[in-house]
Parts: C-alpha cells; sequence; structure tokens
C-alpha cells in the first residue's frame, strides 16, 4: 500500500466510543505527512543526486576507458616508432658502413695509384739524372777535346809561324813536318 503525505493529510477516521482525541490524531498524522513528505523529497534529491554521480562515475569510467586505449595505443606507436628508429638507424649504419668501405677501397686504389705514379716518377728522374749525366760527361769530354784540338793547332802555329834567326842554323824541314804529324796523329786518337 503506497500512502502519499496528501493521503495521509486528507484521512478520516471513523467516531467510535472510547476512540483517540481527533485533534491529537490530526495533528500527529499532520507531523507525519511533514516528515513523509519531506523524507520522499530527500529520497527523490538523493536518487537525482545518485543519477548525475552515476552518469559522472560513468563519464568517469568511459573517460578511464578511453585515456586507457589512448595509453595503450600511445605505448604502441611509442614501441613502433622506436622499433622504426632502431630499424632505421642500423640502415643508416650499414649504408655508412658501406660506404665507408668503398670510400676505404678507393681511397686505397688511389693511394696505390699514385705510389706507382711516385714510383714511375722516380725511375723516370733517374733515368733523367742518368742521361744529364751521361750528357754532361759528354759535354765535357767534348769540350776538353775541343780545347786540347785549339791548343794543338796553337802549337803548330806557334811551330810553323817561328820566325828563323839568320845567325842560328836553320833546321830541317823534316823536324817541322814530324810535329804537324804528331799533332795528327794525337787528334786522330782523340777522335777514334
Amino acid at each position: 500500500m503506497n500512502v502519499s503525505p496528501l493521503d495521509l493529510r486528507q484521512a478520516q477516521f471513523r467516531s467510535a466510543l472510547r476512540g483517540f482525541d481527533k485533534v491529537e490524531v490530526t495533528s500527529f498524522l499532520m507531523a507525519v505527512a511533514d516528515d513523509y513528505e519531506q523524507a520522499l523529497r530527500e529520497t527523490d534529491r538523493l536518487r537525482q543526486d545518485l543519477t548525475r554521480v552515476q552518469g559522472l562515475l560513468e563519464e568517469h569510467r568511459e573517460g578511464e576507458k578511453s585515456l586507457k586505449t589512448t595509453l595503450l595505443a600511445a605505448q604502441k606507436l611509442a614501441d613502433d616508432i622506436k622499433a622504426q628508429a632502431e630499424e632505421e638507424s642500423r640502415r643508416i649504419i650499414r649504408d655508412a658502413e658501406g660506404r665507408s668501405d668503398l670510400l676505404l677501397e678507393k681511397t686505397q686504389a688511389r693511394l696505390e695509384d699514385v705510389q706507382r705514379e711516385i714510383d714511375g716518377m722516380k725511375m723516370k728522374r733517374k733515368d733523367v739524372e742518368t742521361t744529364i749525366e751521361s750528357t754532361i760527361q759528354t759535354l765535357r769530354n767534348t769540350l776538353e777535346y775541343v780545347r786540347e784540338q785549339e791548343q794543338r793547332e796553337r802549337d803548330e802555329k806557334i811551330l810553323l809561324h817561328r820566325p828563323r834567326h839568320q845567325d842560328a842554323p836553320q833546321e830541317p824541314r823534316e823536324p817541322e813536318f814530324k810535329a804537324v804529324e804528331f799533332a795528327e796523329g794525337q787528334q786522330e786518337a782523340l777522335v777514334g
């Protein structure tokens, strides 16, 4: 049986012998109706608060679920990014090592080429030095020969053009001829 505060206020009872005091019962019913009405209002307010709090709780649960989902997604994304970064760094390191190996090989080959060129130039320099020294020696020998030739020619001219003294006996021509022959023989020996 659902009794409302209004039912309590409007309740009427039959009179009977030896019954309760009507005023006292009515005032008691009024007080109970007021308390009951206040209790119903409080219950209604509490139900509304409960509904509101349950709504907030549900929102918080949804937020928590969303936050957990977001955190899991963020963690997965972070793990994926970390894995990709590690893979990319390994790839970059492999590429760099490959390029450095290639560069090292090219540098080594170039070094060997340069060393061969240096060795070739040293040999050419030695050949040129030998050729120059040989040429210088040949020029010295030639210069010496030319000087000796010139000296012989001067000596021959001196012998041929020597003034004769009239008091001195004339030397026979034969020794002059022998001096010329001797000079020519020396010239042939130097040329040969």
